[in-house]
């Protein structure tokens, strides 16, 4: 067949290169940029149209927001918590004994010490391990400081300390007095007084919230403690016999002079009066008598004539030891008792400095008392203010001393 022949054949489509089979029709421009039919896209699967796929797909998604949203606000909430606070000033902060988390942080975010009381609370939590809570007490805040740090000082139990004195030589009447007196203080004090000279002298240190039966709790071990370890250790040669007579003689000592280097001294003449049978002749035991445990007025002398009056802790009347102590003795009053100076003075008198001069015979007392007596005289007092230290059967040998109040 000729090849004119094979080519009137007409065939449609395109060839295995590409190229159109048929004859090529011409396209108007507006039929070439007509869009050709796009294929429609497969059908989705029955399973992906299924309403379980859907939900899964939908809580997958709100997890993974829930997820991002969590480690948002935990972000968030850590920052709040260790971030500066708003607090502008230092400022106090009360706890009340059984307050819990939620109160603190209720009342920091109260007090503009933190920003959010929730976040302070939940936090803490986190951090308190088990055992640890946040103590009671009256805390001083810093300006700025952060809710972790507020935490950390509330567990610390770091509190305000205050602090109430007793001096030595009070009575117990007195101590209760100042306890009283305390506006820091909490709380009752003991309907029934301690036995006197049972309350050691001392400085006790305390938060706000601290009970007053607590402090006299804590000043009765004391003394309890410092009596035992004093008197394990006294000199053998002394003639008081028992704990009780032990305070009772320091008691008066304390009373009878506040210098330090004078106690031993002062001691070893009651001791020598003790072993010779003597009266004792202290004035501080006629003002017990008289007044007891609420003290002497201020404004009160000693006059001669209270040398007589019969009271169970007159020592110008009764021989040896009183029935009790008249005074808490401290520290030192017990050691100088504990351990005397080994002397042979049986009288001493003060000596217009605030100390006492003393003495082993009646004769050189008697000098020193004149000498006193000119002092006096000099200063315009009254000769029927009395004193201390008189010997026995010799009134007029008698001269006052300088006391402590």
């Amino acid at each position: 067949m000729s090849d004119n022949s094979q080519n009137s054949g007409v065939s449609f489509g395109r060839g295995s290169e590409g190229q159109p089979k048929g004859p090529i029709i011409p396209k108007s421009p507006n039929e070439a940029l007509r869009p050709e039919r796009v294929p429609a896209p497969p059908r989705r699967s029955r399973k992906a149209r299924s309403q379980l796929v859907i939900f899964l797909n939908f809580i997958m998604t709100m997890a993974v927001a829930v997820c991002i949203a969590a480690v948002a606000g935990f972000y968030y909430v850590m920052s709040a918590y260790q971030d500066r606070g708003p607090l502008t000033v230092n400022t106090n902060f009360v706890v009340r004994s059984g307050a819990g988390p939620s109160e603190i942080g209720n009342n920091l975010e109260r007090n503009g010490i933190v920003s959010d009381g929730r976040i302070f609370r939940y936090v803490s939590d986190i951090y308190l391990e088990e055992g640890e809570t946040l103590k009671a007490g009256e805390y001083e805040i810093k300006a700025g400081a952060s809710m972790k740090e507020i935490m950390e000082l509330l567990k610390s139990g770091k509190s305000i300390l205050y602090s109430v004195s007793m001096p030595e030589g009070l009575t117990v009447q007195q101590m209760f007095r100042k306890l009283a007196e305390d506006t820091v203080l909490e709380g009752d004090l003991p309907s029934e007084l301690p036995i006197e000279g049972t309350l050691r002298p001392d400085t006790y240190k305390y938060s706000r919230g601290t009970k007053r039966t607590e402090i006299v709790s804590q000043m009765l071990a004391a003394q309890e403690k410092l009596v035992d370890q004093i008197w394990e250790r006294r000199d053998p040669d002394l003639p008081i016999k028992t704990k009780e007579e032990f305070v009772i003689l320091a008691s008066i000592v304390e009373k009878e002079t506040g210098k330090d280097d004078e106690r031993a001294h002062v001691a070893s003449v009651f001791i020598n009066r003790l072993k010779k049978g003597m009266r004792l002749q202290s004035d501080p035991t006629i003002v017990y008598g008289l007044f007891g445990g609420e003290g002497k007025p201020s404004d009160r002398p000693i006059y001669q004539s209270d040398l007589q009056k019969e009271t169970p802790y007159n020592t110008y009347v009764i021989k040896g030891l009183p029935p009790g102590p008249i005074a808490n003795p401290g520290k030192a009053a017990l050691e100088a008792v504990a351990h005397p100076w080994k002397t042979s003075d049986l009288y001493f008198v003060a000596d217009g400095t605030g100390g006492h001069i003393f003495a082993p015979t009646l004769d050189e007392h008697n000098a020193n008392v004149r000498r006193w007596r000119k002092l006096e005289a000099e200063k315009g007092s009254d000769p029927n203010i009395a004193v201390d230290g008189q010997p026995e059967g010799e009134p007029e040998a008698s001269a006052p001393k300088k006391k402590k109040n």
